[in-house]
């Protein structure tokens, strides 16, 4: 499944600084650190050279995706039309059949966090609440099974 290119404006901006920060200031200090290691000659068992470079590979990989991801992200801001429903970057408060309640929010795929309750819109889960409203049903196929979910609460920060 293609990745969708929705983000919160404070997700676009987390990623624009990580961008910055690796490209301003630890690109730079890795670079002076692998020219420093190596000065001190053999570079085949220098690991401060060795895991340098490495580092460096990584910092550019990151920075070349973060660029070309920020130029496609499209930021969704919070309309207040969208009150009332389930839309991209809302907060919702879901109760399961065995009464458990957990809240989720609907991000973007590439600021998801399960640790946060944060779910990627391209989630079956999101993609079956898109549109709801308070009260609605929701059955979602997940690997364990089908599992319907009742939407207590929607809202926006």
């Amino acid at each position: 499944m293609a990745k969708s290119h929705y983000i919160t404006r404070e997700g676009w901006h987390a990623l624009d600084q990580e961008l910055k920060f690796l490209w301003k200031i630890e690109r730079p200090q890795v670079t002076q650190a692998v020219s420093d290691a190596a000065a001190l000659g053999d570079r085949s068992e220098n690991a401060e050279y060795i895991y340098g470079k490495r580092r460096l590979r990584e910092i550019d990989r990151r920075v070349r995706f973060l660029t070309k991801r920020l130029d496609v992200l499209k930021i969704v801001d919070y309309s207040p039309a969208q009150e009332g429903k389930v839309f991209f970057g809302a907060w919702i408060e879901l109760e399961n059949e065995q009464g458990d309640i957990n809240q989720y929010r609907i991000v973007g795929c590439d600021e998801f966090d399960p640790a946060k309750h944060w779910i990627s819109v391209d989630s079956p889960v999101a993609r079956a609440l898109i549109g709801k409203q308070v009260d609605d049903e929701v059955s979602v196929e997940t690997p364990s099974g089908k599992v319907t979910l009742y939407i207590n609460k929607i809202w926006y920060k």
